[in-house]
């Protein structure tokens, strides 16, 4: 289960053992980042009972102390503000929750959506990009930790963001580099165009690579005649990658913000999907183009409805066939 929620993993097991007599649980200790690192495959081969049927989600909904939550967002933010609200999927219902008590006390409230994530849930690699017809005064995460509020904020650089941590019940302003992340990644974008030779790295952690992404990178580097290497890794490190001295520049179909946040550790250049798209001139870059024109952001939809995690077959061989 993801890291944030290990503290209730002997809870579950109990509940699990008492519940279904006879059933057996082993709480796996290996690194799970989120939903996407879910690792179905060792768990089979550690004999444990798995399904490739579709698989019924619980979402865990954990109950906090609104109150405290309404009376500090009303005297902390001037009435007529207008809030976006996201959290995690655990602290979700919640946003529903407070949002009229919150109107009552004149705020606007918004809970924005990205498909086909629950309305207000946001994940590391994955945010809504709000629209200025709203005017959006704050967004507002609920939550601990700040990884995912970061998302949000990347795809929303010029909008204030607060973070309301409900288990110490403190309110914080958050800030972020965006221009030292935005020059990284342009920077990364400018090494790997004169690159011979690439690597893709297809993650084998849990499921967060997406094949089907690979092969649309494959498919337009092929086109362009361009040499690749491929590999799969469960983790990604640049001691790793530092071996393969002949590849001038790396894709990862994993996690976007590998890239984003510890890009500058590796030697050569580590892109997002995204990223390769654009040194292979399939998609405009965030300040180019009329994404310039549309004051564009770098976008955080990696696995909204149309984002590059959900690549499917058809969309992979539609760009061999017409790229």
């Amino acid at each position: 289960m993801p890291e944030g929620l290990l503290m209730f993993a002997t809870t579950i097991s109990d509940i699990l053992t008492q519940f279904c007599p006879g059933s057996e649980t082993l709480i796996m200790g290996d690194v799970t980042y989120g939903a996407c690192c879910i690792d179905d495959f060792t768990a089979r081969a550690l004999g444990f009972s798995t399904t490739k049927i579709p698989t019924l989600y619980i979402f865990v909904d954990i109950s906090i102390d609104t109150k405290h939550l309404i009376a500090t967002l009303s005297r902390n933010i001037s009435p007529g503000k207008t809030i976006a609200m996201v959290s995690t999927i655990q602290f979700a219902n919640t946003l529903h929750l407070v949002k009229p008590a919150l109107e009552a006390e004149g705020l606007k409230v918004t809970i924005p959506q990205v498909a086909p994530l629950s309305k207000g849930e946001i994940l590391g690699c994955t945010a809504p990009k709000l629209n200025d017809n709203d005017q959006t005064d704050i967004i507002l995460y609920l939550g601990d930790g700040r990884f995912h509020l970061e998302a949000a904020m990347i795809a929303n650089p010029s909008i204030p963001a607060y973070r309301y941590d409900p288990y110490s019940r403190s309110l914080t302003r958050e800030e972020y580099s965006h221009d030292e992340m935005l020059d990284s990644r342009s920077s990364a974008i400018s090494q790997a165009k004169t690159a011979k030779k690439w690597g893709l790295i297809l993650g084998a952690l849990g499921r967060q690579g997406n094949p089907h992404t690979l092969t649309l990178i494959e498919n337009h580097l092929n086109k362009q005649g361009i040499s690749f290497v491929n590999m799969l890794l469960s983790e990604i490190f640049p001691g790793k990658l530092a071996m393969f001295e002949d590849v001038e520049c790396w894709v990862q179909i994993a996690c976007p913000r590998l890239s984003i946040d510890w890009g500058h550790a590796f030697a050569r250049p580590l892109l997002t999907p995204y990223e390769a798209l654009i040194v292979l001139g399939e998609m405009e870059k965030w300040d180019e183009g009329k994404n310039k024109a549309a004051n564009s952001t770098y976008p955080m939809d990696f696995y909204g409805n149309h984002g590059l995690g959900r690549v499917t077959e058809k969309t992979a061989r539609q760009a061999f066939v017409h790229g």
